[in-house]
């Protein structure tokens, strides 16, 4: 069944959902995330989701920006991985957390992990890049991007 690509059938939301992802870019540097940090968040937090779409496109962004193929093999399993370092696990965490909010929402001991190793300005940057990035994998995942060679 074809679906409609609600990208395209509503241009103004989507170039808004854009124009929100530029900004949440922009804070994430400004706060000092790492930019292969910012596409880990966005393939975990894909992964998570099973966006194949986002998966393919950010996984060829980080790999572009000189991120391991190695941290991105292990991504998966980071919590058994010695690959990230601290502020990756507690960016990872939260983004996690976030994104798996149906599974109890975003408790308070994750959030304290988060808050312990990154700064106030880091813990809401990598929040709103998750919040960004569930949002785009709900537009390619209802809207059935096409995922092939």
């Amino acid at each position: 069944m074809t679906r409609t690509n609600i990208g395209d059938r509503h241009p103004a939301a989507y170039k808004t959902l854009i124009s929100l992802s530029m900004q949440a870019d922009q804070d994430a540097t400004a706060a000092g995330v790492d930019p292969l940090l910012v596409e880990l968040i966005r393939i975990r937090t894909s992964q998570i989701n099973g966006c194949a779409f986002c998966l393919r496109m950010h996984t060829r962004d980080a790999l572009a920006k000189g991120e391991s193929p190695d941290r991105i093999a292990v991504l998966p399993a980071w919590t058994e991985s010695a690959y990230f370092s601290e502020t990756d696990r507690a960016a990872l965490g939260l983004a996690e957390a976030i994104t798996l909010v149906p599974d109890g929402h975003v408790s308070d001991a994750d959030y304290a992990a988060a808050a312990e190793v990154l700064t106030a300005d880091q813990v809401s940057a990598v929040s709103w890049l998750t919040i960004v990035m569930n949002a785009f994998n709900r537009v390619a995942i209802t809207s059935r991007y096409h995922v092939g060679p």
